[in-house]
């Protein structure tokens, strides 16, 4: 690329927070140590449609977010099962078609806990969301939260990502 140092190399990852009704992403840039926001967002899906059809706008969708900003990498947030099994179940048939979609496109994938994100992100494993949101405002320089929060655990785990290589 025009005007980058040689021996430089730029990565672009799309982080993923998946659930059904809405899934989280974000796109940043990581450069010479340095992380620029991309863009962010989520893919809702509508409630009155079917399960199979829900889960096939996840996939396309996320299909056409690379498409458009081209990411090199992708990083997600692992699985928490809680006390909602059912809903648990939900978000793993979310993440099984995202899993798919980032294996279709060849994008390498790091999957993180919702610790480790947080530790990464905050630098304590047991931050309040509003601490995370804050933080990932503050590390790309937004002027605002990123909103929905959905999005803003998305560029979260992109965060993680990137960081994850400083630490090696």
């Amino acid at each position: 690329m025009p005007g980058k140092k040689a021996g430089s190399k730029s990565r672009r990852i799309l982080g993923i927070d998946p659930g059904l009704a809405s899934s989280g992403w974000g796109v940043v840039e990581f450069s010479d140590g340095r992380l620029r926001h991309i863009a962010h967002g989520c893919v809702n899906t509508d409630k009155e449609k079917s399960r199979s059809e829900r889960l096939s706008f996840i996939y396309t969708s996320i299909l056409e977010i690379a498409k458009t900003h081209k990411p090199s990498e992708a990083a997600m947030e692992k699985l928490y099962f809680g006390r909602n099994v059912s809903s648990a179940m939900l978000v793993a048939e979310a993440r099984g078609v995202l899993l798919l979609a980032l294996n279709m496109l060849e994008l390498d994938l790091k999957e993180f806990t919702p610790n480790e994100i947080k530790k990464a992100v905050v630098g304590v494993s047991r931050a309040e969301k509003n601490q995370i949101q804050e933080m990932v405002r503050f590390i790309l320089g937004l002027k605002e939260i990123p909103k929905p929060d959905h999005a803003a655990d998305a560029l979260g785990a992109a965060i993680c990502a990137a960081h994850e290589t400083l630490l090696k």
